[in-house]
């Protein structure tokens, strides 16, 4: 048997006294991995036997195991847990940090448990506990999934045990190992036509009327680089079959990376004949599949079913999801986590148009990731405390918005027209000014880049707040250097970099600062007079 566990999990191993349980966690996981009931009775009464301490040991054993999957690590707790009570602690401990909980049982001949405990001195219960344990485990065994295990595994004999292979792989969300360069593409809602035009802005060739042995058209991205999509393939815009044969194509080359919206959550749940309600654009998109084979409708459904909440990537420095995804959640699965990803955090509110109210979550970030999503439209994508939305309602009459990862660049194209009135106004009232000023010349200077509060994200993710009562310096600045601020790649410091010097009454010294550099192997330094009045 091959044992396949999800990478980090928490991993309960079952079985009466004497079933091999501790033999087997030596054999397969780490010391350090393994959290033994017997050990925690060892650190609360010196007495690894000592059944009195039961109680107090598992308050320690759930304690170590909490910390660790809240780091989150690989976990193992080697115990009876013959019990559904003693089980349900641990499930429950699992579900509060987001990670799966899977079972490995070890259901051993009685006569192999009694015989293995009678060789052991700190054995000495008699042998109606091992048959006790026994019972209590057949009793559990058909239910072990329905009380929250993931995963479970049966070995039930010795030779099972020899014979099992233990692995590890990364959870499905955990696609570090994948450094890009990545197009990161947001919401299309079946804009088939605009998809095509902002792919071949991004510099891949689409083959839009190809097929690749029915499989759909062909793509080919530019060297090294990969599309991922935030999710919401379908539903309000006019070709929601050509975009999911698109994006289906793309997934199957290993060209695109794919996340679910909560729009394809929907619809899935139709395509296998779940009552749900057919608004916001399903009844079009149902519509236009219905005009497809059975085969495509049920390769669309098997493709937006098997996707997983988020991904991240590149090393952990950039997530991926709907709905944008908070720093606790990230890299881990849970119901909790998919349904954040999928729908974001709301109050359990609804505003004046019956829309659920949301909590701004990325007003509390400070993750280290970068966090890309969509789900809810923007005029124009802004940085903030490091994540970004790049929906920019092209179903709304807005802009289909590509974020070209490690650069940071932004890519959009227009939509073609508004195919879907939106129940809330994104665009400002100048009728999509803010939009077209993405397509602005960088020559021409625009008073509003700095007038009133502005939030500026650096390329290092830093943010910088510059107040309203501050806007007049930086209107000075402009009226003395008529160039676009974005132009510029350096500003000269009003100081040279090295540290101040050491001598007594002096800020620098040419003979500290000259050393420093050579010091740090800078083998040539510009040097520029500073002009301060009749100084």
């Amino acid at each position: 048997m091959r044992i396949d566990h999800p990478d980090p999990s928490l991993v309960v191993l079952i079985g009466p006294s004497g079933s091999g349980k501790s033999s087997f966690a030596r054999r397969h996981f780490a010391t350090t991995e393994v959290i033994s009931s017997d050990f925690c009775r060892g650190l609360v009464a010196d007495d690894e036997n000592d059944q009195s301490a039961t109680a107090d040991a598992f308050a320690v054993l759930h304690f170590i195991a909490g910390r660790r999957l809240a780091q989150p690590r690989f976990t193992v707790v080697d115990a009876t847990n013959v019990q559904r009570a003693a089980r349900r602690g641990l499930i429950e401990l699992a579900r509060q940090h987001d990670l799966l909980p899977v079972a490995i049982v070890l259901d051993m001949p009685e006569a192999v448990c009694q015989e293995r405990n009678r060789s052991r001195p700190d054995r000495e219960f008699g042998s109606h506990v091992v048959r006790q344990q026994r019972s209590q485990l057949h009793k559990s065994l058909k239910g072990l999934q329905r009380e929250g295990f993931r995963r479970v595994w049966v070995l039930r004999s010795p030779e099972e045990v020899d014979a099992a292979e233990v692995g590890r792989a990364p959870l499905w969300t955990d696609r570090r190992a994948d450094h890009g360069p990545f197009d990161v593409i947001g919401d299309v809602h079946g804009c088939h036509a605009e998809l095509v035009d902002l792919l071949r802005a991004l510099g891949y060739e689409v083959d839009a009327d190809g097929d690749v042995n029915g499989g759909g058209p062909t793509v080919t991205p530019p060297a090294g680089r990969r599309a991922v999509f935030v999710g919401d393939y379908g539903d309000r815009g006019p070709d929601t079959p050509g975009v999911l044969r698109l994006v289906m194509s793309m997934a199957d080359a290993g060209t695109a990376v794919c996340v679910p919206g909560n729009h394809d959550v929907k619809l899935v749940r139709r395509l296998k004949g779940r009552d749900v309600q057919v608004t916001h654009g399903l009844a079009e998109t149902l519509d236009q599949l219905g005009r497809e084979s059975d085969e495509f409708r049920d390769r669309a459904r098997d493709f937006l079913d098997r996707l997983v909440s988020h991904v991240v990537l590149d090393d952990g420095r950039l997530v991926v999801a709907h709905a944008g995804l908070k720093e606790a959640y990230q890299g881990r699965s849970s119901a909790r986590v998919r349904d954040f990803a999928l729908f974001g955090e709301t109050t359990g509110e609804t505003d004046e148009l019956g829309l659920p109210v949301r909590v701004e979550w990325a007003a509390d970030y400070r993750g280290a990731a970068a966090v890309v999503y969509g789900h809810t439209p923007v005029a124009v994508p802004e940085w903030r405390n490091n994540t970004i939305n790049i929906d920019t309602g092209c179903v709304f009459g807005g802009r289909l918005t590509a974020l070209r990862w490690p650069e940071r660049e932004l890519v959009s194209v227009p939509a073609g027209r508004t195919y879907y009135e939106p129940s809330r106004p994104f665009l400002p009232a100048n009728d999509g000014a803010a939009a077209a000023d993405a397509d602005r010349p960088a020559y021409l200077l625009d008073v509003d880049d700095v007038a009133g509060k502005r939030i500026v994200q650096t390329r290092l993710a830093r943010t910088v707040t510059v107040r309203e009562e501050n806007a007049a310096a930086a209107l000075e600045v402009m009226s003395r250097f008529a160039i676009d601020p974005r132009w510029l790649v350096h500003l000269p410091p009003t100081m040279a970099p090295p540290a101040t010097s050491g001598r007594p009454d002096l800020l620098e010294h040419p003979d500290e600062v000259f050393a420093e550099y050579r010091a740090a192997g800078v083998q040539d330094v510009i040097c520029e007079e500073k002009h301060m009045g009749s100084r």
